[in-house]
């Protein structure tokens, strides 16, 4: 493979991380399940959540207790990306995460919910099938995480405030 065509199998390997972010944000679980062979695993928060195969993965994420709550907003950026082509149907991604999470729902600790900040650094696995690449495997080791109450009163806004009324 010539450095063109790396650089083309790098760029599509980009371009699936951002779909995967973009999924979880939008909370689109059918292009969650686009992005993920059929046999992904995934180590989320140190490994406290880990899951083998994609309908897995999807229903942990999709979750109503979960980002899949209209209660909970999330922000999810992964940059600073370090891509290696392994062969030319495998690869390996490191990533900077930083994500932006709005929970909404009360808590005794929390009552009006909590707002989270973090970072941490992803190790991804690449998979190409069909002459498309897909996550393999996916999954962070946190950073740093900072969690506070939100404020009394704050109203949290979303794109599916119109779909739930």
């Amino acid at each position: 493979m010539d450095a063109l065509e790396k650089l083309v199998e790098i760029e599509a390997i980009k371009q699936l991380k951002a779909r995967y972010q973009r999924a979880v944000d939008t909370k689109d679980w059918d292009l969650m399940r686009s992005v993920l062979a059929p046999e992904a695993t995934s180590v989320y928060s140190d490994g406290k959540f880990s899951f083998e195969g994609r309908d897995k993965i999807v229903e942990f994420l999709s979750n109503p207790h979960g980002l899949g709550n209209p209660a909970i907003q999330s922000m999810h950026h992964a940059h600073t990306p370090e891509i290696e082509l392994t062969s030319e149907a495998t690869a390996t991604g490191v990533w900077y995460l930083e994500d932006f999470v709005i929970t909404a729902l009360p808590t005794d600790a929390a009552p009006n919910g909590t707002v989270l900040h973090g970072t941490g650094i992803y190790h991804d696995e690449y998979v190409k099938i069909d002459g498309a690449w897909l996550i393999a495997s996916t999954g962070y080791e946190r950073i740093f995480e900072d969690v506070q109450p939100r404020a009394t009163g704050a109203e949290l806004r979303s794109r599916w405030d119109a779909k739930n009324e």
